[in-house]
């Protein structure tokens, strides 16, 4: 599927956050471990997260969906080692969790993924499992991943991690967690934690103190007992990235983007966005299942163009190919390093955002962690017949469609098929603000 972005001048009006991906995923695979049923609403009907419910239900949860909502019907679970493959699609947050969760359960099963899950890496995940106690096997580093069950998870063990990843995080709490064992987890950098707070809204316990400029996070033995009947999924931040940068761009806009998850961990770009001069207000703040969630307005914005704090970066990660649009046009350079995390995304995300910015005509240099870009917020891409490759990447393809509707003749994106997997109706919510997409 291509689409192809015309320019456009005035983007306005209201608009509803879908759900969040990687909460989406976690519910259905904590709240599966509950005794009682759970009603969850605005879950992201999105080709990741089904493919994760999906896994769920092989490995015995009764899961069913009504609309944009999903019924966990905790009464008739019954966890066991699945008939078939476990295929998790393109989505490397359901592989990796799911790693944890069945080793935990000792369960045996084998997972799969598509071309692109296949080539990403798995021993950061597999080898901490592996020290755990499951007993879990790669194909050479990756996809498909086998699992035998464990010989026994080790009890009050401490993990320091090597790389800042709340995948890697969560699988060995998820592991724990079902084992009813004892973990600590030890980070350098501050990654997403909606697993930990979701653990602790239905009742179970993980602490998390800092000592030494490091994260101790520790889940305790304690059964989850708090009974929730209905969970409500937070609007997924990394979804709204892309409609507020291209409020920020487009010559006169004015949006309100409703129930936004502006948890700490994941809303770093709203702080970088502002220091870059964005007129962004964070309004109605509010706590929802254990999570922070606001209204968020944005108008158009001359942006500079800044140096991007390398603490920072855990927390941006998904959102540095659309910062890369929103610093192609603000004035001066924006560099951004200590992002290597970002070559064994759904593709090297490095490569892809630097291979379109030469296209569109922006000065930058790819560097081996980052990439540093020379804008000007009165850069106007005034090319023709400008076609980008997606890399069959969602963040990719729908950083570029923005950055299309700042040019005379529009950008043709290919391959846009796996903005699916995250963001669904995009296309649909970004012509009903104005937007000029079309699939062609």
């Amino acid at each position: 599927m291509n689409i192809f972005s015309k320019k456009i001048n005035k983007l306005e009006g209201v608009c509803q956050c879908p759900g969040d991906k990687s909460i989406s995923q976690r519910i259905v695979m904590i709240g599966s471990l509950m005794q009682s049923d759970i009603k969850v609403d605005n879950f992201l009907m999105g080709a990741d997260p089904i493919s994760t419910l999906q896994a769920m239900i092989d490995i015995g949860a009764s899961i069913e969906v009504d609309g944009n909502n999903v019924l966990i019907n905790n009464k008739n679970k019954n966890f066991k080692d699945p008939q078939s493959i476990l295929d998790l699609g393109n989505s490397g947050t359901g592989m990796r969790l799911m790693m944890g969760l069945i080793s935990g359960l000792n369960l045996k099963a084998q997972l799969k993924g598509d071309e692109s899950l296949s080539k990403r890496p798995m021993l950061r995940v597999s080898d901490p499992l592996s020290e755990l106690g499951s007993l879990v096997l790669t194909s050479n580093g990756t996809a498909p991943i086998h699992i035998n069950g464990n010989q026994g998870i080790i009890d009050n063990w401490i993990y320091e991690m090597p790389i800042a990843s709340a995948q890697v995080k969560s699988a060995l709490l998820l592991a724990a967690l079902t084992a009813q064992k004892n973990i600590t987890i030890v980070e350098g950098k501050y990654t997403r934690d909606h697993t930990e707070r979701m653990i602790n809204f239905f009742g179970g316990e993980v602490n998390s103190i800092t000592k030494d400029s490091k994260n101790y996070i520790t889940l305790s033995n304690k059964i989850m007992n708090k009974e929730h009947s209905n969970y409500i999924v937070a609007g997924d931040f990394s979804s709204s990235a892309f409609i507020i940068v291209a409020a920020l761009i487009i010559d006169q806009a004015d949006m309100l983007i409703k129930n936004v998850g502006i948890n700490e961990t994941r809303s770093g770009l709203i702080n970088v966005l502002k220091e870059m001069n964005g007129d962004i207000q964070v309004l109605n703040k509010r706590n929802q299942c254990n999570e922070e969630v606001a209204d968020i307005r944005v108008k158009s914005s001359r942006l500079k163009g800044i140096e991007v704090s390398s603490s920072v970066i855990p927390n941006i990660i998904d959102e540095i190919p659309i910062l890369s649009i929103a610093a192609s046009f603000a004035d001066g350079k924006t560099s951004i390093k200590d992002a290597k995390e970002l070559r064994v995304k759904e593709s090297d995300r490095l490569q892809a955002t630097s291979d379109g910015l030469s296209i569109i005509g922006v000065q930058h240099k790819q560097l081996d962690d980052g990439i540093e870009i020379y804008g000007n917020s009165k850069f106007f891409i005034d090319k023709e017949n400008i076609i980008i490759n997606s890399y069959d990447d969602h963040r990719i393809a729908m950083s570029f469609l923005i950055a299309g509707m700042k040019s005379r003749s529009g950008i043709k994106v290919k391959n846009c098929e796996n903005i699916k997997t995250s963001f669904p109706n995009f296309i649909e919510l970004m012509n009903s603000l104005g937007g000029d997409f079309y699939e062609i």
